[in-house]
């Protein structure tokens, strides 16, 4: 299993010991032999949307950041897992992380989703001394459940420390105890093709405005290409 984790900092701190904790034990768990791949931000990306439209106009290798985005673009389709990961910034994830999920706008199921993505899980992880972790967590799996990733998981933790060394023994075994029930889970619906059932109503519904409405383009095209105004469909296996 190919494991992907993008971290939404720099700092190897409380959400980043998770988030690799997690990785270790599911390869452990399927004895995988590929290593963990891992980009730290804004270190790996740390370009801002420009709002130009030019992936909506055209398609994604026409944004102006593609050079730096490509290498993150091309880890997200090559992963089996994905695990996104933010500690709690004023509420929500990191300036760092929504910027690189802004890129990908042109992925949702609204638009020209990838078909690769009904065959991957996620994780998202979020951790603060005290609040906003839902919040923050939610922010990755909109993304996440948008792109039409098969299974989400999501994570948020308290841990009331600032370090990982510092965080309380009790919390500690709750977070060794999380990670094996998510890593349990996630081997367990590894290879299950599908599409989360918030991304497949969209999709649906994006098919029926695509039959009743005048056609915008290029999402209709790019539909019309994968037949999927047809019997097709992007979770289903060819």
């Amino acid at each position: 299993m190919k494991i992907l984790i993008i971290h939404g900092q720099n700092h190897r701190g409380n959400t980043c010991m998770i988030a690799q904790e997690l990785a270790r034990k599911v390869k452990d768990r399927t004895q995988g032999k590929e290593e963990i791949n891992e980009y730290f931000l804004p270190e790996a990306f740390d370009e801002p949307c420009r709002g130009c439209y030019s992936c909506f106009k055209n398609d994604l290798t026409k944004c102006p950041h593609y050079k730096k985005l490509e290498p993150v673009a091309e880890a997200i389709l090559d992963a089996d897992l994905l695990i996104f990961e933010s500690p709690v910034y004023v509420y929500h994830a990191t300036g760092q992380m929504m910027s690189l999920l802004d890129h990908f706008g042109t992925w949702w199921i609204v638009h020209r989703p990838r078909e690769e993505m009904c065959k991957k899980q996620a994780v998202v992880i979020s951790t603060a001394a005290g609040g906003g972790m839902k919040s923050t967590v939610k922010d990755m799996a909109d993304s996440m459940e948008m792109w039409g990733v098969a299974k989400v998981y999501k994570y948020g933790v308290g841990i009331q420390a600032l370090s990982p060394d510092e965080i309380p023994e009790r919390i500690l075994k709750k977070i060794h105890k999380k990670t094996d029930s998510l890593s349990a889970a996630v081997c367990r619906n590894a290879g299950k093709c599908n599409m989360n059932r918030r991304a497949k109503k969209w999709f649906y519904l994006m098919r029926f405005a695509h039959k009743h409405f005048p056609p915008m383009e290029p999402d209709y095209g790019y539909w019309e290409e994968k037949g999927w105004h047809g019997r097709g469909r992007p979770w289903v296996r060819e």
